[in-house]
């Protein structure tokens, strides 16, 4: 179920309000940019239709329709929703990878590489405790 949190001004949370909306690993992996474990998410396996939302701020990120079985072990879609991400330079392993968060809390979701099935080409590679799943 999403929450009506339409007054909140995201991009200026404090840490501390941060932490009290998420749980030690969502704020890990959204708000210090962490990856969870490989294979540890039940969202690998989910084949419902919905949307996958941030798990931050539950903004709608991802079509159920746009996830694919990549066999890396984390949710991956080839397609995001209009507006939904924003991008930037990743170098934390010295190879240059595109990190993409949610636009509107700054939460991080993930990284995006050209390895993906048509009709984009395109893997959103996504740690699954940064989602939350509403069925349709």
């Amino acid at each position: 179920m999403i929450t009506d949190d339409s007054n909140i001004d995201w991009a200026n949370l404090t840490e501390a309000e941060w932490r009290e909306r998420l749980s030690e690993e969502e704020f890990r992996v959204l708000r210090k940019e962490g990856t969870e474990r490989a294979g540890t998410s039940p969202l690998n396996d989910e084949k419902r239709e919905g949307t996958f939302v941030c798990a931050g701020c539950e903004l709608p990120l991802f079509a159920s329709e746009t996830k694919f079985e990549s066999g890396t072990g984390w949710p991956s879609f080839y397609d995001h929703l209009p507006g939904a991400l924003e991008t930037k330079r990743d170098f934390k392993l010295v190879v240059p990878r595109t990190e993409y968060h949610c636009s509107r809390c700054g939460g991080h979701q993930g990284h995006v590489f050209k390895d993906g099935p048509r009709p984009t080409g395109l893997r959103y590679c996504n740690n699954g405790v940064a989602l939350k799943f509403v069925p349709a």
